[in-house]
Parts: C-alpha cells; sequence; structure tokens
C-alpha cells in the first residue's frame, strides 16, 4: 500500500520535540504544531511549557504507554472527520522509546497518512560524539530494569559486532556498566549526560574507567559501547589462540595443553608452534 503525503487524506504527524535546548525544534515542526487540531502528547505539561514558548494554543491530549492502545478510538475520530493529528513525546522524537507506536499502527492499517518529521532525538547526537565506529550501529533503547533479565540481553548482544546504543537511568547506571563489564568485557565506551542541556557531559573511556568517573551522576544518559572486536575462534590460528587462553589469566602451559586437547594434536608439535610461531 502506497502514501503520499500531501494527497489530503487526512495525516498523522509524528512531530520531534526538542531534548533539552528549546532552539533545537525545526521551522516545519513548528508550522505543523500550528496547522493539528489535536496533540496527543506523552506529558500535556511538559508540551505545554513547549507550547507556550512558541506562543500556540492547543487542544492536548494525553497519551503515554498505560492508555495509547485505547486512544486508537480517539484518533480515529479525529481522523475520521478529517483531521489532521500531531503526536509528540515529552522530549525528543515519538516512538523512539517513547509513546506513538499504537497510534501509527492505527492510522496505517485504517488507511490514513502517517508523516514523520526529521528532527531532534539523543541516539545520534551520542553516536557522533562518541569517538567509536558509527556504522554500523544498532539502536537498543532501554535495556529491562530487572538485573536477570538485562544479563540476559547483554549475553544476547555480546557476540554482536556493531556499535550499540542504550538509554539509561541515571539509578541504573552503575548496575548496567557493571553488568556490561562482566558480559561484553572491559569495551571502549561513551555516555552522554544532557544532550544539548546547559550541563551537558561526555564520558569516554573503557567501561572500567568510565565508571570510575560517574558518581552521583544525574540526568538523561545515552550509552554507546562498541562492538566485538575479537575474532570468530574458527579464524584464529593456533597461536592466536593460545595467546587469547594466556591474557584470560592462565599459564601457558595450560593453555597448550587445553588448544592441543581440543584439536587432538600432540602437546609437543603445538609447544613447538607457538614458541616458533609458525
Amino acid at each position: 500500500m502506497s502514501q503520499k503525503s500531501y494527497d489530503g487524506t487526512p495525516t498523522v504527524y509524528l512531530i520531534p520535540t526538542p531534548i533539552g535546548n528549546l532552539d533545537d525544534i525545526t521551522l516545519r515542526a513548528i508550522n505543523i504544531l500550528k496547522e493539528v487540531e489535536v496533540i496527543f502528547s506523552e506529558d500535556t505539561r511538559v508540551t505545554g511549557i513547549l507550547l507556550k514558548h512558541l506562543g500556540l494554543k492547543k487542544k492536548l491530549i494525553s497519551n503515554h504507554e498505560h492508555n495509547e492502545y485505547k486512544n486508537r478510538e480517539k484518533l480515529l475520530t479525529y481522523l475520521e472527520n478529517g483531521k489532521n493529528i500531531g503526536v509528540v513525546s515529552d522530549r525528543g522524537t515519538p516512538v523512539i522509546s517513547d509513546p506513538g507506536y499504537e497510534l501509527t499502527k492505527c492510522a496505517i492499517e485504517n488507511g490514513y497518512n502517517v508523516v514523520a518529521l526529521p528532527g531532534a532525538n539523543a541516539l545520534i547526537p551520542a553516536l557522533i560524539v562518541s569517538g567509536l565506529e558509527t556504522k554500523p550501529f544498532s539502536f537498543y533503547g532501554f535495556l529491562n530494569s530487572k538485573e536477570s533479565k538485562r544479563k540476559k540481553e547483554l549475553e544476547e548482544l555480546k557476540n554482536k559486532k556493531e556499535t550499540m546504543i542504550f538509554y539509561e537511568s541515571p539509578f541504573r547506571i552503575e548496575k548496567m556498566l557493571e553488568n556490561a563489564e562482566k558480559i561484553l568485557g572491559n569495551r571502549k565506551i561513551s555516555i552522554s549526560r544532557e544532550i544539548s542541556k546547559r550541563y551537558e557531559e561526555i564520558y569516554r573511556g573503557s567501561i572500567s574507567d568510565v565508571k570510575r568517573q560517574m558518581i552521583d551522576v544525574k540526568g538523561e544518559l545515552v550509552v554507546v559501547i562498541e562492538g566485538n572486536k575479537e575474532k570468530e575462534e574458527s579464524t584464529l590460528s593456533i597461536e592466536e589462540q593460545i595467546q587469547k587462553l594466556i591474557d584470560t589469566g592462565i599459564s601457558s602451559k595450560d593453555a597448550i595443553k587445553q588448544v592441543a586437547h581440543k584439536y587432538k594434536i600432540p602437546k609437543n608439535e603445538v609447544y613447538q608452534k607457538f614458541h616458533r610461531g609458525d
């Protein structure tokens, strides 16, 4: 099913709002906010402050994770009456770890237009300022708040080669970093705090380095973690596999013994290969 954004069909606009600095809103976003009949808002108080700053008055409908599914009926009522609708989250781009998905899906399924405006979000600024590789990357959003489930999620991610981006709460960041270091290893990391705000701050280094820096941190956090840079074991030479084991803290003798046993090769032969560097 194709969609033309300007064919006269009632439209749902996904409108990014500033994540900190109010000047980051685009001219197009302001114009669309002026034009829509109603705005579905994650928190009407937060959106109200933005609209007041812009000199606008609009009907606001609360739309958050606990009532969004029910709001589909309200959405359809407005659309059926030919009204255009705006959807905003508190900060950043709707649907990206924020409400908006159910309304978007409902509009599409019922044949109405959905238009996404480009604009403010936290993950791209955090990625490009991290100093880590920007392609490929994957965005995960928030890890589970329960530690057992968070560990399981990290286990599933530990072999991914791409740079990974997470959102995290200041109340969980210490535990999240402990889990990440234990499961992913002491990788390079960047954490951006309060992006675009007055006290914006960026921490860079290994996970262990950054853990020491982050004491009583407040504000919204974006965590960027280096992908798995280790070679697949199947591509490692015997010498590299021995060295990899030694790097974990065991003796060269035990490392040679393990590799010899794994490949059913005489220990003396493995020993000679390792020390000759064949």
